[in-house]
């Protein structure tokens, strides 16, 4: 008995950018204007091991594949590159078929997941959860306002979010430092990126079989009483997606929308004028330099052309959110315009968007943690010259790898 052949697996096409380019965390808008130039909105590049996939940077393209859930589904498993994907393949946490968790189901599994996830999150008390991170925001600050300089990023911004939203799911404050490790090893996709997740997972057991032994008024308690049938795998998967998309992403915010305060003239004239503006700020962060720069992914259900670019059914392709930022279709002079600031990426878009509650609590972490540093510190300034700040080398999470700054020492408000 005869079979037919298995079709062979798409290679690199034609010019293929590395997704490791250094000039993705160096000069990001730069880059993405010559592979607009040179690919057109969907661009070929080349994932770790020589692994092809798409990035799309086209605005009114990313728009189409995000909201069509059916022609572009985030579904793993339609991957034709499986066959040539190491078990220890450094971003096989963004994109694994294997996980049952509310970042890789799909319809009524993905929608019963979202039930459970989305109620939890909701019944969080937004007005506790302000006091909570203004108590975090300050216990930090206390930590060097006294010294006349400090490194905001690993003393501050990558501290503030794992804390607060360690408290909303009910993580030990212990065990909320080693998961911050874990979760920037996570989304910075290198060679700890395995042991980060492997963490991550090991934590968010933990955290399951404590609250099963005694609940809490905590997300992970009451997503525990949610009548879905879930398994314990189920429930630490989540878990670990809720914290992953929380955290890294909105310390990210913290430091970039200080870092531009700091060295862009347009946010500190906006700053002058009062505390409303601290929101205008961080929302044309979200557009110039958000935090989330590239995420994985969709899956074409099928052959098609997209961009000028013929797909093969399985590829994948990366959603270029900062890219599509910076597509020209929708800036004028720079400035972008597509339905007003709001219509960013920063929060992805259709089905898979984040759900608010979860948008409104990284808000709300990003924002205190920003008022109370300028609060406590107004006169705080860059303690390097701004060409010598440094990223995060990650095409995927833009974030900077430090912040130093300089201000008059003043006196701790705790004991």
């Amino acid at each position: 008995m005869s079979t037919s052949p298995r079709p062979p697996i798409p290679g690199l096409a034609p010019g293929a950018v590395p997704i490791d380019n250094p000039r993705f965390h160096t000069e990001p808008a730069a880059l993405y204007r010559e592979l607009r130039q040179r690919h057109g909105p969907v661009v070929p590049v080349a994932l770790p091991g020589e692994i092809p996939a798409w990035l799309v940077i086209g605005y009114r393209e990313l728009h189409h594949i995000i909201g069509d859930a059916t022609f572009f589904p985030r579904d793993p498993a339609l991957w034709n590159q499986w066959p040539r994907v190491p078990r220890d393949w450094p971003l096989m946490a963004m994109v694994n078929r294997r996980q049952p968790s509310i970042h890789y189901t799909t319809g009524a599994e993905h929608k019963r997941h979202v039930d459970m996830v989305v109620p939890a999150l909701e019944a969080e008390d937004t007005y506790q959860l302000r006091r909570h991170a203004e108590t975090v925001a300050d216990a930090l600050v206390d930590t060097f306002c006294g010294q006349g300089e400090a490194e905001l990023i690993d003393g501050y911004a990558k501290l503030l979010p794992i804390h607060v939203l360690g408290r909303a799911l009910g993580v030990p404050d212990a065990e909320c430092p080693p998961l911050a490790g874990a979760l920037n090893a996570l989304a910075a996709g290198g060679d700890d990126a395995v042991a980060g997740h492997q963490y991550l997972s090991s934590a968010m057991q933990r955290l399951v079989t404590a609250k099963r032994a005694m609940p809490g008024a905590d997300v992970t308690s009451r997503m525990l009483t949610h009548p879905g049938g879930f398994t314990e795998e189920e429930y630490v998967l989540d878990l670990a997606a809720v914290l992953a998309a929380g955290h890294q992403p909105t310390a990210d915010w913290i430091g970039n929308t200080l870092a531009a305060v700091l060295t862009d003239d347009r946010f500190a004239a906006s700053l002058a004028g009062g505390r409303g503006s601290v929101g205008d700020a961080m929302n044309l962060v979200l557009w110039e330099d958000t935090p989330t720069q590239i995420l994985a992914g969709r899956w074409a259900a099928r052959d098609t052309y997209l961009g000028g670019q013929r797909l093969l059914a399985g590829d994948m392709l990366l959603l270029g959110l900062q890219g599509a930022h910076g597509d020209p279709q929708v800036r004028y002079g720079g400035t972008p315009h597509s339905g007003g600031h709001k219509a960013h990426f920063s929060f992805s878009h259709g089905e898979f968007r984040c759900p608010f509650p979860a948008q409104e609590i990284a808000e709300i972490i990003a924002r205190t943690g920003v008022e109370v540093l300028l609060d406590r510190l107004p006169d705080i300034d860059l303690a390097v010259p701004p060409a010598a700040l440094v990223r995060r080398r990650s095409p995927f999470l833009r974030g900077l790898a430090a912040l130093p700054v300089r201000f008059t020492p003043t006196t701790p408000l705790g004991p």
